[in-house]
Parts: structure tokens; C-alpha cells; sequence
């Protein structure tokens, strides 16, 4: 343990947030002195973000209970040309409406996570695209591109990866690295920010941000990142077989969600305990030492937390009220997620349409290892209708309800 002396850095540390910091000694001394504005940016791609963005809300969070300032840029303006980061290829580019529409629903989660308004701790979201749509293509070439060597921009890991893999990669998103570091340059300007948090493959771009506000306009500020977050088996945090793990609810029901977590790997559940509760550390130690079957008291704990912080406490108890009832009962608990009869002509069709399994082929495998359940009892036959009231499970973990 660092012997930091700020109530920030203790609690990111403490809690296992801290992967690289570019000048450590310079933001503890700055935030045991002052309040210290900390952004960072979520792209508005689709109405929700999921489950591998939360590790950075709640860093927000963390800088907001340690007495700091949490700015939430919403890239209304990165959005239209698109992070290479990670990816292999171009995103789909979203228009005016559907960015503006994707931003007002994912401020629904900030507000569960964070306090809003105008006092001095008090959360602000902004839009980059309020500066970056305003700028003129010759002035901003002249005035922040010529602090951008191609020699340097090449050296990143986000161009290097589509370069490698003989990927194209548009001028467009080649861009992108210099507009995210304007935006820690007009965050200082604007709201005096001080500090850009974001993830390990972030780093680059963090550092592209301050060496530019320094050059630009002298201002000492700061970068912080966290360590890529993967589960005990090497797997991307947030990644299932059925696929994202959506924070809104509209997305995904608060049951799922709750599932999600009750899954977790026994060698995660102290990790993700610090990471994305509130729990005390002292009792997170408790859990965390429980072996055998009572691991998994620890990962309904875990469960509650995670689903009461996106979804409020009563979400989180309905779900493990019919968690309850469909595992330990027996029954079909009334949050478990429904389709129609019209959904389903036959059980392979149904399963599909519960989003269990991602194609028909893996549902009669499934059927064939005796996977497959309906009202407890095995079933073979992909081709038998179910009936309104049925309760279909696939595996030991998933359960859906057939509706009238």
C-alpha cells in the first residue's frame, strides 16, 4: 500500500481502482487541499451502456464520496466519429437525434449512481459536442493539431491494433485521440477540471490531453487509470454467452441483472465487492473468507448491492425474492423474464426468443445433454409447445415464464 495522505487516493486504492497515475505525489498533495473536478467521458453509442463501463461510474462515485467534484462528459461530439480503441473496425455512425436520444436515456443511470445539482461536490454532465461541433477545421488544425506528431499518434496501441491486422482505419477515428485530448483542454477552461479518469486503454489519450492543456495554456493537471477489469478466468468483465449486460432496465430486467452478479466466480466476489458496493472493507474480508457453499451468501450480498445501486433497494429485493422462489422453491417467480405464446411455436423457438441461447443449434445441443427443463421436468423435444404458465429453464441458472 502507497502511503497516500488524501481521503481520494486512500479510497481508489483501498478499493483497488489505481492502475496508473501520471503524477501521484502531485494530485494527493492537490486533492488533500482543494476539491478536485475529475471527468470522464462515456461515447452515446446505444440508449444504455453496460456492465464494462461501471467499474468507471463508479469511479465517479468514489471521487464524489471522497469529497471531489465528478464531471460526466457525454460525447455527443466523439460520437459522431468513434473511438478506435479496442475495436477492429468503424462503428456505425449515429446522426444528431439518435446521439441526443442515447444521451438522455444513460443520464438515468448517472443519476442512480451520483448526487446532481450546483453545489460545490455536486455532479455536472456535459456534452462535448457544445465546444467540439463549434470548432472551424483550418483554427483548430493550426491552433491543436500542430502538438500532434503522426509519429507519436502512430506509436498507439488503438492504431497499431487495426495497422497489424491490416484493418482499415478512417482519418476519421485517426482524429479522435486529438478531440478527446481538447476535451481535457475546454474541461479545464470551463469548469477548472483537474483530472481524467478512464480505463487502462485510455492511458494514451489521458496523457495526449494533459501534455496539450500544459502546452496550450500552462495547467498542471492530472491522469488516473484503472486496470482493465477481468473475471478470474481471464474473460472481459460484462460478456455473456447471451450477451451484454445492460445497466437500464429497459435493457435489461433488474432480474438478470441481479443474476449476473449472483454468478459471479468464487475467486471474484471480494474484488467486485470493493469494486462495485459500498459495503465497508471490513466486511467485504468477511465474505470474502467464506469457502465452500457459503461463498454463496457472499454473491447474493453481492447481488443485492450491485442491483440496489442501478436499480433501487426494492428491485434488488423482488429479484432475490423470485430467485428464491425458482431455486429454492421450485416455482416461477414473478420477475422472471417472460415472452409471449406467440414467441413460441415450439420450445427451440422459445428458448431463442428468451435470449437463453444465441442459435437453434445450440438448443438441441443442450437438449441432448438433458440441459433443458420445462415446469422441473427434463425435455428432449425441441419441437414440443409449450403452454401459457410453462417455466422453461436452460441450464441450472436461467429461467423464463411463457405468457398468455
Amino acid at each position: 500500500m502507497t502511503n497516500y495522505t488524501s481521503d481520494l487516493l486512500r479510497l481508489l486504492e483501498s478499493r483497488g481502482y489505481i492502475h496508473q497515475l501520471t503524477d501521484a505525489e502531485g494530485l494527493d498533495s492537490l486533492a488533500g487541499k482543494q476539491i478536485v473536478p475529475g471527468y470522464i467521458g462515456f461515447d452515446a453509442t446505444a440508449p444504455s451502456l453496460h456492465v464494462g463501463s461501471l467499474v468507471q461510474i463508479m469511479m465517479l462515485r468514489r471521487l464524489q464520496q471522497s469529497g471531489h467534484k465528478p464531471i460526466v462528459v457525454m460525447g455527443g461530439g466523439t460520437t459522431k466519429v468513434g473511438d478506435p480503441s479496442g475495436k477492429d473496425e468503424s462503428r456505425k455512425l449515429l446522426g444528431d437525434a439518435d446521439i441526443d436520444a442515447n444521451i438522455a436515456s444513460i443520464r438515468r443511470v448517472f443519476e442512480r449512481f451520483l448526487t446532481f445539482g450546483d453545489g460545490p461536490t455536486d455532479a455536472i454532465l456535459v456534452n462535448n459536442a457544445d465546444w467540439l461541433d463549434a470548432l472551424e477545421y483550418v483554427p483548430f488544425l493550426r491552433d491543436i493539431g500542430r502538438h500532434f506528431t503522426i509519429n507519436r499518434m502512430l506509436s498507439f496501441d488503438s492504431v497499431k491494433l487495426r495497422l497489424d491486422r491490416e484493418q482499415p482505419l478512417t482519418f476519421l477515428e485517426f482524429n479522435y485521440m486529438i478531440l478527446q485530448a481538447y476535451d481535457f483542454l475546454e474541461l479545464s477552461r470551463r469548469v477548472s477540471c483537474r483530472l481524467q479518469l478512464g480505463g487502462s486503454d485510455q492511458w494514451g489519450n489521458i496523457v495526449n490531453g494533459i501534455e496539450l492543456s500544459r502546452r496550450v495554456d500552462g495547467t498542471e493537471v492530472f491522469g488516473l487509470t484503472t486496470p482493465l477489469i477481468t473475471t478470474a478466468d481471464g474473460g472481459k468483465m460484462g460478456k455473456t454467452a447471451s450477451g451484454a449486460v445492460w445497466l437500464n432496465e429497459d435493457a435489461l430486467p433488474a432480474y438478470d441483472y441481479w443474476q449476473f452478479w449472483r454468478n459471479t466466480q468464487d475467486a471474484d466476489v471480494g474484488r467486485f465487492l470493493r469494486l462495485f458496493t459500498d459495503l465497508p472493507l471490513d466486511e467485504i474480508a468477511r465474505l470474502e473468507a467464506l469457502e465452500g457453499a457459503e461463498i454463496n451468501e457472499a454473491k447474493k450480498v453481492l447481488a443485492n448491492e450491485a442491483t440496489s445501486m442501478a436499480h433501487g433497494r426494492e428491485a434488488a429485493q423482488a429479484a432475490a425474492q423470485t430467485a428464491e422462489t425458482t431455486f429454492a422453491g421450485g416455482g416461477a417467480g414473478a420477475d422472471l423474464p417472460g415472452i409471449t405464446l406467440s414467441e413460441a411455436p415450439n420450445l427451440i423457438a422459445a428458448i431463442v426468443a428468451l435470449g437463453f441461447a444465441a442459435s437453434n443449434k445450440e438448443v438441441k445441443r443442450k437438449l441432448e445433454e438433458g440441459a433443458i427443463r420445462v415446469n422441473d421436468e427434463v425435455v428432449r423435444d425441441g419441437g414440443m409447445v409449450p403452454k401459457a404458465g410453462d417455466k422453461i429453464s436452460f441450464g441450472k441458472k436461467k429461467h423464463g415464464i411463457i405468457e398468455a
